[in-house]
């Protein structure tokens, strides 16, 4: 029967859904057991593969023609409003569990560290960036758009995929892995100002830095309320709620309740909602109930944390990359040097050895969907034509996954990554 409307839109999506679950799974079992590499790695390849540049677009369903066809109406998301939306949720709930699995103390003793550590994996990458695309060509000057926005795609990082491999090896709460996650904090309140920067001098303006004052203060002021507060009313929250709430599950569903609500806020407020969703995990972490809720989200995680590490393949187009294929595999090679050197030479100042410094700046290295929407910012304002984008796409799936081949082996290394007093 013919689906038409609403219907149509909910068995397209049930049908997308049913396809990505079934090739995760498979691409991530035969990555561990036979490469001996994270799934995540074989989610992001699969993604590629199934995605509506490759086969996803040539795969036909009955009346409702292809299973992942190509969107162009989201500002360079290519897949659909649902399916995209679905792949957030799936993230909100991979940096809240991430949260709760970090020591709370050993992420605020490592805070000034990851700060400074923060500051150069956004000022090298963004310099690189942009003298790189002036040498090639692409940009008349140094405060061209074109050079600014490639710039400015090179500073994020997208800690969900250090998360998840994090995770996955149990060094989430090592001094690296509390770094690199707080260091994304800090990376995502600086790459919104940077991106606030260019997007008023390729607006034609100068910055206001009164607006971009605000910028910050609204983000880092949100950031350490949400803090602050958590961790003042975690413990008496989960003693009420408890006291509460006695059917089976309630307690679940209101804690994802809150963990939702102060991610949609996060972003209210100018910061990513990702960060939002660690904040509520982090501030809950060290409450009686963060093994049992762990305990208890673990299946949801394994079913919908999957679908946004394959959504994040499925936005590879890899032949708009060929263009200027010389300009992506230098831009890609500077991204790596940008964020491996900005972020670990300065570790490797505030107490790190040369081991742990390459630790954080590996894990600080994927840029993914963070990079994509800078640079669909700059594709929709026009500031650079559809061969930039397939450089920053190229260089984004690059850094996705090369951070967890080589960032597995670092970790794997038994020595401490820390100097010795």
């Amino acid at each position: 029967m013919e689906a038409h409307g609403i219907t149509e839109i909910i068995v397209r999506l049930v049908f997308e859904v049913s396809f990505i679950l079934l090739l995760a799974k498979v691409a991530g079992e035969f990555t561990e057991r036979f490469l001996k590499q994270p799934g995540v790695l074989g989610e992001l390849v699969a993604g590629i593969i199934l995605g509506p540049y490759a086969l996803g677009s040539k795969i036909q369903l009955p009346h409702l023609g292809p299973l992942f066809r190509l969107h162009t109406e989201h500002g360079g998301i290519p897949v659909s409003a649902e399916l995209y939306s679905l792949a957030q949720i799936a993230v909100i709930l991979l940096l809240f569990i991430a949260g709760l699995h970090t020591d709370l103390r050993q992420f605020l003793r490592y805070a000034r560290q990851a700060t400074i550590i923060a500051l150069g994996g956004v000022i090298f990458p963004f310099l690189l960036g942009d003298l790189t695309t002036v040498l090639f060509g692409f940009a008349d000057g140094f405060m061209h758009p074109t050079a600014l926005f490639m710039g400015a795609a090179l500073t994020a990082t997208s800690v969900g995929i250090t998360a998840r491999v994090l995770a996955d090896i149990d060094k989430l709460n090592t001094p690296e892995g509390v770094t690199i996650l707080a260091g994304a904090v800090v990376d995502d309140v600086m790459g919104i100002l940077v991106l606030a920067i260019v997007v008023a001098i390729a607006a034609g303006g100068s910055p206001s830095w009164g607006h971009i004052g605000w910028i910050t203060l609204k983000a880092v002021g949100f950031w350490g309320i949400l803090m602050g507060v958590g961790i003042l009313v975690a413990n008496p929250l989960m003693r009420f709620l408890r006291a509460v709430f006695k059917s089976d599950g309630a307690v679940l569903a209101v804690v994802m309740a809150i963990a939702f609500f102060f991610s949609a806020l996060a972003e209210v407020f100018g910061l990513a909602m990702i960060i939002g969703a660690y904040a509520v995990g982090l501030a809950l972490s060290k409450t009686p109930e963060a093994d049992w809720l762990m305990e208890q989200l673990e299946p949801v995680y394994q079913i919908f944390v999957p679908i946004f590490f394959v959504v994040m393949g499925m936005m590879v187009d890899l032949g708009s990359m060929s263009h200027a294929i010389l300009f992506g595999v230098v831009l890609t090679i500077v991204a790596i040097l940008g964020k491996v050197l900005g972020c670990g030479l300065p570790a490797m100042g505030v107490g790190f050895n040369a081991l742990g410094a390459s630790r954080i700046g590996i894990g600080m290295l994927p840029r993914g969907e963070v990079a994509l929407i800078v640079a669909s910012v700059a594709i929709a304002k026009g500031t650079i034509q559809k061969d930039m984008y397939g450089v920053a796409v190229m260089m984004t799936m690059v850094t996705t996954l090369l951070a967890p081949i080589f960032l597995v082996p670092l970790f794997r290394k038994e020595r401490s990554g820390l100097k010795k007093a």
